[in-house]
């Protein structure tokens, strides 16, 4: 049996961002429909200060990204300003757990395709 590329491949668009703005919501929706691509949102939720600067810190970071959350206080406030969409389901993994605890279920999470015209509320 033969297979063509094209019938291998998935239609995805992937934005790994923290979500601090409606319109990273409403432009993850639009790239979506724009590629005929189901939308889907994974939230990978830490509220450990301490344990996210020692993750930022030893990273090979990029330019655009930082190195260090200075203020405890800012770092709360940012988390809990996080926006999420309203009309899908959202998946909320815990990253403070080892991955094995939560893959299959994001896995799950993205595999599920739910019908034309239908969304969660």
């Amino acid at each position: 049996m033969e297979l063509s590329v094209n019938s291998l491949l998935l239609k995805c668009v992937i934005l790994d961002s923290p979500c601090l703005y409606e319109e990273m919501i409403e432009k993850g929706i639009k790239l979506a429909q724009k590629y005929d691509a189901e939308y889907k949102y994974i939230e990978c939720y830490l509220d450990d200060f301490e344990e996210i600067n020692h993750r930022l810190k030893s990273r090979e970071k990029m330019l655009s990204q930082i190195s260090e959350i200075r203020s405890k206080e800012g770092f709360y406030a940012t988390l809990n300003s996080a926006k999420k969409p309203i009309d899908f389901k959202c998946l909320v993994v815990d990253t403070s757990q080892p991955i094995e605890r939560y893959i299959e279920n994001v896995i799950r999470y993205i595999k599920f395709r739910m019908p034309r015209g239908i969304k969660w509320n």
